[in-house]
C-alpha cells in the first residue's frame, strides 16, 4: 500500500481528541503520515502533551453558541478557519481528511471538498451531531455505531464502525492500578469522571459524600476537570476507623490506570467516555448531560445499560446515586455480569476495519469544487 498523508480534525473535547490520536497512531503504524488538527483550549493543549511523537496543528475555531456575542463569535472564527483551512491543504496536499465532529471539523472538511480531498467523518454518539448531519453529504464515508443512520447518507457512504480506542487504553492488574494512583489495593474504589471539561454535579456529589462512602470503606477518585477545584487528598475513616481516602485532581493522564482501579466509574454519558469504560471493562454508573446536543448522551446511556455495561441515573435524581453506589459496589456477582456484558460489547477490530477502508478511500481522489487561487 503505498503511503498517505491523512488531516485528522479532533480538537475542542477529549471526546473528539482522544480518538483522533488512536487513528493517527494506527495510520503511522502502517506507514503513513498523519497531522491532527487541535483547538486553542487548554484541555486539547494538556492531553497532546503526552504525544510529543504526533503532529498537531492548532486551528482557529469557536464553538457553537445562539447567544448574539457567541454567535458573531462563532461565525467570524468559521471565516478564519475556512481560509486558513484552505491554504493548510494547498500546503499540506493531504490525500484524505477525517472529520470526528465539534466546531474544528467544518471548515476543514469544506476545504478538503473544495480542493478535491477524499473526506471521511466519524460520528460516535447514538444521535449524530450538528457538524456530522451538516457535511454528511460531502463525504464519502460515514462511519457511525451499529444501528445509527445518517438521514441523508446513502448505504454506499455508510459504515458501521465503533469509535478508536488509544492503544495505550487498556486493562491493568487492579493492586498495582491502584498503587500507581495512591490508592489501598484492598478497599473498593470509585472513580469520578465529568468528561474532557469536568461536571460540577458529580464534583458537587463527591464533595459531599466522600466521608459517607468511607465510613463503608469505599474510596473516591474524582476527576474534577481543569480550573473547578485543586488538587485534594482527604484521608477520612471507616466505621472501623480504617483510613480511607478521596482523591480530586483536576486532570488525569492515566485512563486506563484510573479505570483498571476502580471496581465502578460514576461518570457522564459521551462516547469517548463510554468507549473507554468497555474497553477496560469497568462497569459504569452513567449520569447523562442533560444539556447535550439533542440529548445525545442519554442516547448513549440507555444503549450502554441495554447492552448491560452498567445503570443509568438521571442528574434529577441525584440524590439516589450514593445508594446505587453502595448497592453496585458490593454486589460481586452483578460487577462479574457487567464485566462479562463489558468484554462482549469491546469493538477492538473496528479500528482495523476502519484503516482499511481509509486506505481504499485515499486512494480514489474526488473532483475539486473550485480550482488552485493563489495565497488561498
Amino acid at each position: 500500500m503505498t503511503a498517505r498523508h491523512f488531516i485528522i480534525a479532533c480538537g475542542g473535547t477529549g471526546g473528539h481528541l482522544s480518538p483522533g490520536i488512536a487513528l493517527a497512531e494506527e495510520l503511522i503504524k502502517r506507514g503513513h503520515r498523519a497531522t491532527l488538527l487541535i483547538s486553542q483550549k487548554k484541555v486539547d493543549a494538556k492531553l497532546v502533551e503526552k504525544y510529543p511523537e504526533l503532529r498537531f496543528i492548532r486551528v482557529p475555531g469557536a464553538g457553537f453558541s445562539w447567544s448574539p456575542v457567541g454567535f458573531v463569535r462563532f461565525v467570524l472564527s468559521q471565516f478564519r478557519g475556512l481560509f486558513f483551512n484552505l491554504r493548510l491543504v494547498s500546503r499540506e496536499k493531504p490525500d484524505a481528511v477525517v472529520g470526528f465532529g465539534g466546531f474544528t471539523t467544518t471548515t476543514i472538511i469544506v476545504a478538503a471538498r473544495l480542493r478535491g480531498i477524499p473526506i471521511a467523518l466519524h460520528e460516535a454518539n447514538r444521535i449524530p451531531g450538528r457538524a456530522i448531519r451538516l457535511l454528511g453529504p460531502l463525504a464519502a464515508r460515514v462511519y457511525t455505531p451499529p444501528g445509527v443512520r445518517l438521514p441523508d447518507a446513502s448505504m454506499s457512504v455508510l459504515r458501521h464502525i465503533g469509535l478508536p480506542v488509544r492503544s495505550e487504553i487498556r486493562r491493568e492488574p487492579r493492586e498495582i492500578a491502584r498503587q500507581k494512583l495512591g490508592l489501598d489495593a484492598g478497599q473498593p474504589v470509585v472513580a469520578v469522571l465529568g468528561g474532557s471539561q469536568g461536571a460540577s454535579p458529580l464534583n458537587q456529589w463527591a464533595n459531599e459524600n466522600s466521608a459517607a462512602l468511607a465510613l463503608d470503606g469505599i474510596q473516591l477518585y474524582c476527576v474534577t476537570g481543569m480550573g473547578k477545584a485543586q488538587p485534594e487528598v482527604r484521608r477520612l475513616r471507616s466505621r472501623t476507623g480504617v483510613e480511607v481516602r478521596a482523591l480530586f485532581v483536576p486532570f488525569c493522564d492515566q485512563m486506563a490506570t484510573l479505570l483498571s482501579a476502580a471496581d465502578i466509574a460514576v461518570t457522564r454519558a459521551g462516547a469517548g467516555t463510554l468507549a473507554e469504560l468497555t474497553r477496560c471493562a469497568t462497569p459504569g454508573i452513567l449520569v447523562p448531560f442533560p444539556q447535550a446536543a439533542d440529548n445525545h448522551q442519554a442516547a448513549n446511556a440507555l444503549f450502554f445499560e441495554q447492552q448491560g455495561g452498567g445503570v443509568v441515573v438521571n442528574q434529577n435524581r441525584i440524590a439516589d446515586l450514593t445508594r446505587e453506589v453502595r448497592e453496585l459496589v458490593f454486589n460481586d456477582w452483578l460487577l462479574a455480569r457487567l464485566r462479562e456484558n463489558l468484554q462482549r460489547m469491546d469493538e477492538s477490530h473496528a479500528i482495523d476495519e476502519m484503516l482499511v477502508d481509509l486506505e481504499v478511500m485515499a486512494s480514489t481522489p474526488v473532483t475539486p469544487r473550485v480550482k488552485e487561487v493563489r495565497g488561498v
